[in-house]
């Protein structure tokens, strides 16, 4: 399990280290911001399908592989020369390597672990990207302090080469296991099932609200005076938040003490009351902020995650994680796209307040039905 904690480590770390950075003097523009940091996610929208279903039919591990030593050939192409074509071309090609690596890794721990142990294993996996999610924005601002965005990237290809050298000694081989034929029809049966969209959706809004902390919460930092090592380990709360409460979460889940559908609930609101206090002045905003949207994504996360195992034939993990990692994206790429866009035509507290209202509706509407219910004589 190690090397697939280090996978997920370094995708976590690769792009919020450089997301949390990009608002400084590298992009001084938010609609440029928001492209960059959507890049990444859009090369996953369309590719984590795609390399989902391939590691069902020749097995995870190769994709895994593949997936790294590719992450750590498109960070050497910024840190070879700095230019900004390079910049958007290595994020294209960081975007498109991870789209390989992660859903391979996360139908590896579903396959390497129990049933009954999901939850712990998927909330393990979650605390280390996470960790990855806490070094990146302030490690991250240390490095580009000290020799500007391109260390960044040398340490990322280091870092990509290493993990696929590990992973190729430490991960056992998980041959495919076989299928029946499926149509398109049947795939698309399966996706619109409420036991793929309801936990699908949730991933979505939560990467939504973590992508928009972890790229625009540094902005708001700036604009009380922050500088760029204050505003990475500001933003690295939400992170840290994250970790704690992700293997908690697990392992309540494994425990019965904590249902998918409350948990995921919870988290939503968590997520939304941060992107809320995140338009609060001062830097207790961006702590508030910071603290509640990690706290909410840390609750969504492994549940979303033990869910959709739960829910999907084992010979099919790696297509399922691959079109709900392609729902995160869309969630990824879209929450600073429009967060960017409401706040080039209003203020950025707009763009922070209109999230939080997407991200609370449906939890607000499924508490008010539980509670009508509740309330309803029998």
């Amino acid at each position: 399990m190690w090397p697939l904690y280090a996978a997920g480590f370094t995708t976590a770390f690769g792009a919020h280290g450089i997301a949390a950075n990009l608002g400084g003097s590298t992009v001084t523009s938010l609609m440029v911001l928001g492209g960059l940091l959507a890049l990444y996610d859009g090369a996953e929208v369309l590719l984590k399908p795609v390399f989902g279903t391939l590691a069902d039919h020749i097995g995870a591990r190769p994709v895994l592989l593949g997936g790294l030593v590719a992450f750590a050939a498109a960070s050497a192409v910024y840190a070879a020369a700095d230019s900004p074509g390079l910049l958007w071309a290595a994020r294209l090609g960081q975007g498109a390597a991870a789209s390989a690596f992660s859903p391979s890794a996360s139908a590896l721990v579903a396959r390497l672990n129990p049933a009954a142990k999901h939850g712990r294993a998927f909330g393990s996996y979650g605390f280390y990207k996470s960790v990855g999610y806490t070094l990146g924005p302030l490690l991250g601002g240390v490095l580009v302090w000290a020799g500007g965005l391109r260390l960044l990237f040398v340490v990322l290809t280091v870092l990509g080469a290493a993990v696929a050298i590990w992973a190729a000694l430490a991960v056992p081989a998980v041959p495919p296991l076989p299928k029946d034929r499926q149509t398109v029809l049947d795939l698309a049966r399966r996706l619109a099932h409420r036991d793929f969209l309801r936990p699908t959706a949730a991933l979505a809004a939560a990467t939504a609200a973590l992508s928009v902390g972890v790229g625009f919460l540094p902005v708001s930092g700036r604009l009380d005076g922050l500088d760029t090592v204050a505003t990475g380990a500001a933003v690295s709360v939400l992170a840290a938040c994250a970790a704690v409460v992700q293997p908690q979460a697990g392992r309540a889940l494994d425990a019965g003490r904590l249902s998918p559908r409350g948990g995921i609930t919870a988290g939503l609101l968590l997520a939304a009351a941060g992107l809320g206090c995140a338009t609060l002045p001062g830097v207790s905003g961006v702590l508030s902020g910071a603290a509640l949207i990690g706290a909410g994504t840390g609750l969504i996360t492994p549940l979303g995650f033990a869910a959709l195992a739960a829910s999907t034939p084992a010979e099919r993990l790696g297509q399922t994680m691959g079109a709900a990692e392609l729902g995160r994206e869309l969630g990824d790429a879209g929450g600073p796209l429009l967060v960017a866009g409401l706040a080039t035509l209003t203020t950025l507290d707009h763009g922070y307040a209109t999230l939080a209202v997407l991200l609370g509706i449906a939890p607000a509407v499924g508490l008010v039905r539980w509670a009508a219910g509740a309330w309803t004589p029998h």
